[in-house]
């Protein structure tokens, strides 16, 4: 398989020959295998995991986003990623940066919960009339 993880910003990596790829979902953990169905799946904060002859595993801490495999080809879109050898950093990382939301992301995430919800009353209260 060829594995590209994308930032919102670059190609963050670009990998050809991986053996398989293990990924954190809202389901739990979600492995692909090259002969798999093409599928979607939404990634949340978590530890990529792939696999290469060449590199054997290798783990990437990536925020949340999506993975798409289409055919021999699997992109995985995130915001921010990070990679490392020590697994334990990387979890680390993952807690301390990803899971936890800065002030001005928070408050920006309740303005539009609240701009959504008044759109959607809005839109409800003109099509009943």
């Amino acid at each position: 398989m060829t594995l590209k993880i994308l930032l919102p910003f670059q190609v963050y990596a670009a990998q050809s020959g991986v053996t398989r790829i293990v990924a954190e979902t809202t389901g739990g953990s979600f492995g692909l295998l090259p002969h798999r169905l093409d599928c979607v799946a939404a990634l949340v904060p978590g530890i990529l995991t792939y696999e290469t002859e060449a590199d054997g595993e290798v783990f990437v801490a990536v925020d949340e986003g999506v993975m798409v495999k289409t055919g021999p080809d699997v992109l995985v879109s995130v915001r921010r990623a990070l990679g490392g050898a020590d697994l334990g950093q990387l979890r680390e990382a993952v807690e301390k940066e990803f899971l936890t939301l800065d002030e001005h992301e928070q408050s920006t995430r309740t303005v539009m919960a609240k701009l959504e919800s008044g759109f959607l009353r809005r839109f409800a209260t003109f099509q009943n009339e």
